[in-house]
């Protein structure tokens, strides 16, 4: 048994995540329409009929842009929180909003998604694990400061989707206005490379398969780069860039330790390592 994990889109101008077996799967945001997450997952061979649910991690517009229409098109039930739905000025139909706490795990099939609280500049925001047969996946994205809640999540992962947002040289020097660079790296912003790569070094568990680095910044950040950070460090895991234009292959996890080659790539092909 494994799970299949995919990134439809990830970065500030959308973010999709796709987590499922052969029978269900969920999508945590829905931040591209709905015409483009059906595009991306068709070019992969995945379909819409099994995915049973959408989790929304917090109401910021790259994480809700598709998600009326999708939920509309396909009677997909949204997990929200009511702080989150209001703030995020939703039109979803009521039989299809369920509301989510920390406390409640929600079953969907056979999978199970645990939320938790995250630091970042939202009402009410949360990361998501999700969980089938002993194998656990993370997405813990849009996260100011590597919080004690991130860091037990992330000890339990088989493969984890984790923000790579901004290098801090490029982000001091770059174009951004002062109060902007300030939010970003402020505690309740985004997660810097060297952040995100301490987590990852100091935390990561022997079997951890791989490693999506996910929303990085356009501006003040390149997949390269981060690359070349966690090549040394990556031993078995396999480090993948996260794209903010184009979907990555499908990934399947199993909780069953493989022998993998260590390899460190750039979604889009251009690097292998």
């Amino acid at each position: 048994m494994s799970l299949q994990i995919t990134s439809l889109n990830s970065g500030s101008n959308g973010n999709c995540y796709y987590i499922g077996n052969a029978t269900e799967a969920v999508l945590i945001d829905a931040g591209i329409s709905c015409r483009e997450t059906e595009r991306r997952m068709k070019r992969l061979g995945l379909k819409m009929d099994i995915v049973k649910a959408i989790f929304i991690s917090h109401e910021h517009s790259d994480h809700i842009r598709g998600l009326e229409v999708l939920s509309k098109k396909y009677s997909l039930p949204v997990y929200i929180t009511e702080k989150t739905m209001l703030h995020g000025g939703l039109n979803l139909h009521a039989d299809n909003v369920k509301v989510f706490d920390e406390a409640t795990p929600v079953i969907i099939g056979t999978l199970t998604v645990h939320a938790f609280s995250k630091a970042h500049d939202a009402i009410e925001p949360h990361s998501f694990m999700i969980t089938a047969d002993e194998i656990c996946i993370g997405v813990f994205t849009d996260i100011g400061v590597p919080c004690s809640n991130l860091i037990r999540h992330f000890k339990q992962c088989h493969a984890a989707f984790l923000e790579a947002n901004y290098d801090e040289k490029m982000l001091e020097q770059g174009r951004y206005p002062f109060f902007l660079k300030k939010r970003i790296r402020g505690g309740k912003g985004h997660l810097s490379n060297t952040q995100a790569l301490e987590v990852f070094k100091a935390h990561k568990p022997a079997y951890m398969t791989h490693l999506l680095l996910s929303h990085l910044s356009r501006d003040n950040n390149n997949p390269e780069l981060v690359l070349e950070l966690f090549r040394p460090h990556a031993g078995r895991t396999e480090v993948i860039v996260a794209s903010r234009d184009v979907e990555t292959a499908v990934y399947h996890i199993s909780a069953i330790p493989q022998v993998i080659v260590p390899q460190v790539q750039y979604v889009q092909g251009q690097l292998a390592f």
